[in-house]
């Protein structure tokens, strides 16, 4: 799955053969394993949607919730025609997992309709959304599930979700989503906040390893949210972007994209493809770049054991879900390639979502350098933890996030008990 498709990729099997290796290295209760082996329940919806051409097209959708031991569970909603369930299940795993690692008091869901929004209206897509939003809505709730943004989906389709739990509620209901607009109770920083949090792992990774950020060169990997806001940002602190792909192509330059015009390249053509001042490159060969820091900010299952040993950057740091597989993982760890973690790089955008969520509860909202703060010094925290853990323990970051992560959950699970 991914910028140029990996179907032979099964998420779930890549997350639990995770679970298992960080299992491995700690001292759990081995029916709290099985536990977190198994999501808690899951939802699996065949509803109907009128296209605008008078027609009835049926769609699947899904809500899975890996676990309510921290906290309500929370996770994004991804719009994407490789939907499937193990996908999602994978993906609830790892919200568990991201939410530990950075101790926000949450568990890990996801949800996702099998459909490819652009050959949706406008209109179609709303119907789609809303209905979806009433198929999954006995699970919904700011006490209970709170959906966010992911591949596909923006403040606009979380705008019609909280609206729809909304009008059946009978009142207005904010804290039921995150990542809305500012406008209905979204927070300042959301937006931006995973790619910000992506970029503030790379510099700390490189400050780390004695390497300068000023002149980095990065290559990045999928420009939707997460992939633009991170260039953004590496931009801001003076790293050199040098290559960017996306679903229709690539554009390379070793000087150094202009990242602002490109920005406004996409914005105006739907795609970085063709941007002036580039040559053309594709997924596979950005990848494969000579570069300092590579980031996959597209779909889970990019790097492979088939093209591990091609990548030729020192540094990786998962803007995606699971874009690197196990397999690929040991290969990268023996060549000496430092890897930061999906579920700790990525995690800005469920810290602020987090903050969303507890203003939206409150309607007490914070200024916007309040939420950079807060999301700083907790990603400042969390790096520092998995980052000490790694050289105590002698594993990589990866394994260091994880043993942190389930040792987190597994010891609350004993705590609350089993119940009755």
């Amino acid at each position: 799955m991914a910028a140029d498709g990996n179907s032979n990729v099964n998420a779930y099997a890549m997350a639990l053969e995770q679970l298992d290796e960080a299992a491995s290295h700690l001292d759990l209760k081995r029916g709290i394993v099985e536990v977190l082996r198994r999501p808690k329940r899951e939802l699996t919806v065949n509803f109907p949607v009128l296209m605008d051409n008078g027609d009835v097209r049926v769609f699947t959708g899904y809500r899975v919730h890996h676990s309510t031991v921290p906290g309500p569970s929370k996770g994004g909603i991804r719009y994407h025609p490789s939907v499937d369930l193990d996908e999602i299940r994978a993906m609830a795993m790892w919200m568990t997992w991201k939410c530990a690692v950075v101790s926000i008091p949450y568990g890990g869901a996801k949800g996702g309709v099998v459909v490819d929004p652009r050959e949706l209206s406008e209109r179609e897509l709303e119907r789609l959304t809303r209905r979806y939003a009433t198929e999954i809505s006995p699970l919904m709730s700011p006490e209970g599930d709170i959906p966010a943004p992911d591949v596909n989906t923006n403040p606009k389709i979380m705008a019609w979700i909280m609206d729809t739990y909304s009008m059946h509620r009978g009142y207005t209901t904010p804290a039921v989503v995150t990542g809305k607009p500012v406008e209905i109770g979204g927070s300042l920083g959301r937006l931006m906040a995973t790619g910000r949090g992506v970029a503030f792992c790379v510099a700390r990774v490189l400050e780390r390893l004695g390497m300068p950020v000023e002149g980095a060169r990065v290559a990045v990997q999928g420009f939707g949210n997460v992939g633009s806001a991170t260039a953004a940002h590496l931009h801001e602190l003076g790293c050199r972007v040098i290559g960017v792909t996306d679903i229709y192509g690539g554009a390379f330059n070793g000087d150094g994209l202009d990242v602002p015009g490109l920005g406004e390249w996409v914005r105006g053509t739907g795609s970085v493809k063709d941007f002036p001042g580039s040559e053309p490159i594709s997924n596979a060969e950005l990848l494969a770049l000579e570069c300092d820091v590579l980031v996959p900010a597209a779909l889970e299952g990019q790097i492979t054991a088939d093209n591990a040993d091609a990548v030729r950057a020192k540094v990786i740091v998962e803007g995606a879900n699971g874009p690197t597989t196990p397999a690929a993982d040991r290969i990268l760890v023996d060549r000496g390639v430092v890897l930061v973690p999906d579920i700790l790089a990525n995690a800005g955008g469920v810290t602020v979502s987090y903050f969303e969520w507890v203003q939206g509860l409150q309607f007490l909202f914070w200024e916007e350098d309040e939420i950079n703060s807060k999301l700083e010094r907790i990603m400042g925290r969390s790096f520092a933890e998995v980052w000490r853990m790694a050289e105590e323990k002698n594993v990589s970051l990866r394994l260091s996030a994880l043993m942190l992560a389930v040792q987190r959950v597994h010891d609350a699970t004993l705590i609350r008990g089993i119940y009755p």
